[in-house]
């Protein structure tokens, strides 16, 4: 499949679902259990903020590949102007460039980067 014909936002969209299963499964095979505590806890981890940050700092190691970090770019760089009232606008883009890499992580079955990928925002949080 070739992902590079697919609308940014769409990967995106498909990055964002993916990332909030791995993150609630995540959560409950660390023993969470109560449903209000799930919430809360994936609340932390799907935030734009948080999702910004996560970007920042794995950029910043070199973790990402320069095909990813084209992934991530095309993300930050859609001309949406929509963004949550909680953040501002460059902070959303960011977070809609990691979930557009999860997406393409995800479409490509590349299961090994999306662990590793993981591991990475699990020892940040």
């Amino acid at each position: 499949m070739n992902t590079k014909e697919i609308n940014i936002l769409a990967l995106a969209f498909l990055g964002d679902s993916v990332y909030e299963l791995y993150i609630r499964d995540y959560l409950l095979k660390k023993g969470i259990n109560d449903v209000n505590k799930l919430q809360k806890e994936t609340v932390k981890y799907v935030s734009a903020k948080n999702q910004a940050a996560i970007i920042e700092k794995l950029q910043k190691e070199g973790f990402f590949s320069s095909s990813e970090m084209n992934i991530i770019k095309r993300g930050r760089n859609n001309r949406s102007s929509n963004h949550p009232k909680n953040c501002d606008i460059l902070t959303y883009k960011y977070a809609t460039g990691l979930e557009a890499l999860v997406g393409e992580l995800y479409l490509k079955k590349n299961t090994n980067r999306l662990e590793q990928l993981f591991n990475k925002i699990w020892e940040e949080n």
